[in-house]
């Protein structure tokens, strides 16, 4: 549980980052993602996933 607890902070750290650094430009880039098709969103999603599975993967591999 604690290891979750520090994953899911950093993961929050590294969300929030680019909102507090760069506002007005997250703001450009969400209305962009508005105006992106759901399917285009799906696959970027899907392909995000998926990449996170590998490198899941990998760092349990190393260890």
């Amino acid at each position: 549980m604690r290891f979750f607890l520090f994953v899911i902070g950093m993961v929050m750290i590294v969300e929030g980052l680019p909102y507090f650094a760069f506002p007005e430009k997250m703001k450009s880039w969400l209305q962009q993602m508005l105006e992106t098709p759901e399917h285009v969103l799906r696959k970027l999603g899907f392909g995000l996933m998926m990449a996170g599975l590998v490198l899941l993967y990998f760092a349990n591999r190393m260890v």
